[in-house]
């Protein structure tokens, strides 16, 4: 994916491409809404299923909230190794950036459960990008 954040955790590699939604959005309202695209491959040798997530979220005024769920988008997909589970939310912001990172929480086929990084992706306007270098 071009323009994505990705981080891999004991052979999970998740990918995130942001993208800004104009029509949903009503600056004028302070409601400025994000599409994300999220890849998680499973570069492992077993199979892993998604029992949770958790979203750190930050606006560009620094204030932040923490949400966690069940699954992603109603499910609790497994996914088998060399496979790729992909999904897209969105998300409501007040101010037009910010940031969001996170974590997966990952079960084995024994039933031991371990933590898998969402990369920090920024949230910023398309007419505001600004480089990272």
């Amino acid at each position: 994916m071009s323009g994505s954040y990705s981080a891999t955790t004991n052979g999970i590699e998740v990918s995130v491409e942001p993208f800004y939604l104009d029509d949903e959005s009503k600056p004028e309202e302070s409601e400025f809404i994000w599409a994300y695209m999220v890849e998680i491959h499973n570069g492992g040798t077993e199979p892993v299923q998604l029992k949770k997530r958790y979203w750190h979220i930050t606006d560009g005024l620094g204030r932040s909230e923490q949400f966690r769920g069940d699954g992603v988008v109603g499910e609790q997909p497994v996914i088998e190794p060399g496979e790729t589970y992909e999904y897209s939310s969105h998300c409501p912001l007040p101010t037009d950036s910010g940031i969001m990172a996170g974590s997966y929480s990952m079960e084995r086929p024994d039933g031991s459960i371990f933590e898998v990084t969402i990369p920090a992706f920024s949230l910023d306007l398309p007419d505001a990008i600004r480089s990272l270098n």
